[in-house]
């Protein structure tokens, strides 16, 4: 499989292991770097979702698949982590040219990706079945069974990373898994399904459906033959979806929005926790869940702190340019959509008096000093620190407690711990925190008060196959991703109990209906 770019090049579904023409709208992809519409790809329709969906659930029930001993299922996985390697040239261009993430961060994420395939490959490899203790001559193993035809659901942020973290646990669990990429970044999670089947995944139980969620999403989701779905998104989608999903009594794992708080304290590395702060808030132009986005220091190196991230954040602005530039710190936002809501949230701070601009603040414009790319073309936007001067200032703004998906910081200060804590919990959500201190005995105590699924202790946004990652709150999901959390929430538990007392002890002990009276067992 190789991918090389032409223009205007047209991408069909993928379903039933080869290309399909999708009936619904065709999908136009944008280049956010350019503006430029690059390529363009089909929409499945409501009955191409039904059909898709029928499929594969005609596939797990002939257990081509789901029946197919462990380790041959592990055998496939360690392969499209081979073939993936493989082809990570072709797929590093695509995805950079989809998303404006910067090529330097892409060649970074997209290799990681094998790890998660490697992971499940080796839990099927290692997971033990347990027996557990019964009364009387009983032996109960408990069995895990894949659950069915499950529905996956995609962001634009990372495309193959959350596609791949999500599949490999529904996969190594033995389910068949229907795909709806975003519509803004749907190519590479296409070219999945090549590379899976080259590695010896059996025809239909990986199927890729592009669509607008209105339409497409809705289909799969609420489609009676769905056993699980996986959603990453929004809030109000996640809301949406829940309640759809409910209904057919489905399962359901979401990780949904987030505002990261990141604390610092005063017995923190102030030059680490720049470092750090930077690359949680701009890291693919703060277009993560996890983004650090209020950035919480004690008041003793507020100002110290404060002018060391200023001139961090002014070199990234001073080296943004083309996304395929090898050298470009940080890319567009996603859409003009994502950059008008960006504006709008830092507008709105800044008009009402309640917030002042320590740099950024305004969409990027005219020629980019680094390369010269026209950054008027792109939704480009840079590094931006937002200060408050006056106390409490910070929770009458919508920025404080509304996910920007921006490059966008706010910035307070504290005096003491617990104010610290207070602040790091002044949200509705509750997925990603970070905190930056060398006092272990702080870092242990804070860390257990900060509500937050995932607490990062001088470092951020570390991701494994093998650390959950899920929210504590309703508005950041329902659910973990990654671990054996991920792979039993794709899985239905079997439990089997077999006698194996003599016939003679059976018939002694299992009459229910002798004629003599005596003891019999009940449980």
């Amino acid at each position: 499989m190789s991918w090389q770019p032409r223009r205007m090049e047209t991408y069909p579904l993928w379903i039933g292991g080869k290309e399909a023409v999708g009936r619904g709208d065709v999908i136009p992809v944008e280049d956010p770097a350019t503006g430029e519409i690059f390529a363009q790809c089909h929409a499945a329709s409501e009955d191409d979702a039904s059909q898709a969906i029928e499929l594969a659930q005609e596939v797990f029930k002939s257990g081509i698949w789901a029946k197919k001993p462990r380790e041959k299922r592990a055998l496939v996985l360690d392969k499209a982590a081979e073939l993936l390697m493989k082809n990570l040239p072709e797929l590093i261009v695509l995805e950079v040219k989809q998303t404006g993430r910067a090529v330097r961060e892409m060649r970074a994420q997209v290799p990681s990706l094998v790890r998660w395939f490697k992971y499940y490959a080796s839990v099927l490899r290692t997971e033990e079945r347990p027996v557990f203790p019964t009364s009387g001559k009983l032996h109960n193993w408990i069995d895990r069974k894949p659950l069915g035809v499950v529905v996956q659901i995609t962001p634009f942020n990372h495309p193959l990373l959350i596609a791949v973290k999500k599949l490999a646990p529904a996969l190594a669990a033995g389910n068949c898994v229907v795909l709806k990429p975003s519509e803004l970044t749907p190519l590479t999670s296409l070219l999945l399904g090549p590379i899976l089947k080259e590695a010896g995944l059996p025809d239909g139980v990986f199927n890729v459906l592009p669509g607008y969620g209105a339409s497409t999403g809705k289909a799969l989701v609420s489609h009676p033959l769905v056993r699980k779905v996986d959603v990453t998104g929004g809030t109000v989608a996640g809301r949406a979806i829940g309640s759809i999903v409910g209904g057919n009594l489905a399962r359901y794992t979401a990780e949904l929005g987030g505002k990261a708080p990141l604390v610092v304290f005063q017995e923190a590395d102030v030059d680490a926790a720049v470092n750090g702060i930077a690359f949680g808030a701009f890291v693919a132009s703060g277009q993560t869940c996890v983004a650090a986005t209020r950035i919480i220091v004690q008041n003793t190196i507020l100002e110290n702190l404060l002018s060391r991230l200023r001139t961090k954040a002014q070199f990234i602005e001073s080296r943004m340019g083309s996304p395929t530039n090898p050298n470009a710190t940080m890319g567009p936002l996603i859409s003009a959509r994502q950059l008008a809501n960006v504006e709008t949230l830092v507008g709105e701070a800044t008009d009402s008096g309640h917030a002042k601009v320590v740099c950024g603040g305004h969409r990027l414009t005219g020629t980019s000093s680094f390369d010269g790319l026209d950054f008027s073309k792109g939704y480009f936007y840079p590094p931006t620190i937002l200060e408050f001067p006056s106390k409490d200032a910070h929770s009458r703004t919508r920025i404080w407690h509304e996910e920007a998906f921006g490059p966008v910081i706010v910035l307070v200060g504290f005096d003491t711990e617990q104010e610290a804590i207070d602040l790091a919990n002044d949200s509705d959500f509750g997925l990603g925190a970070a905190i930056w201190t060398k006092d272990l005995s702080q870092a242990f105590r804070v860390s257990e008060e900060v509500n937050a699924g995932i607490v990062w202790v001088n470092t951020h946004h570390r991701n494994d196959p093998s650390s959950p990652w899920g929210g504590t709150t309703g508005p950041s999901g329902v659910g973990s991703e990654n671990g054996l959390e991920a792979y039993n929430a794709y899985t239905m538990v079997k439990s089997t109990i077999i006698n194996y007392a003599p016939s003679e002890e059976s018939l002694a002990a299992e009459d229910w209906f002798k004629e003599n009276d005596g003891v019999v067992r009940y449980g």
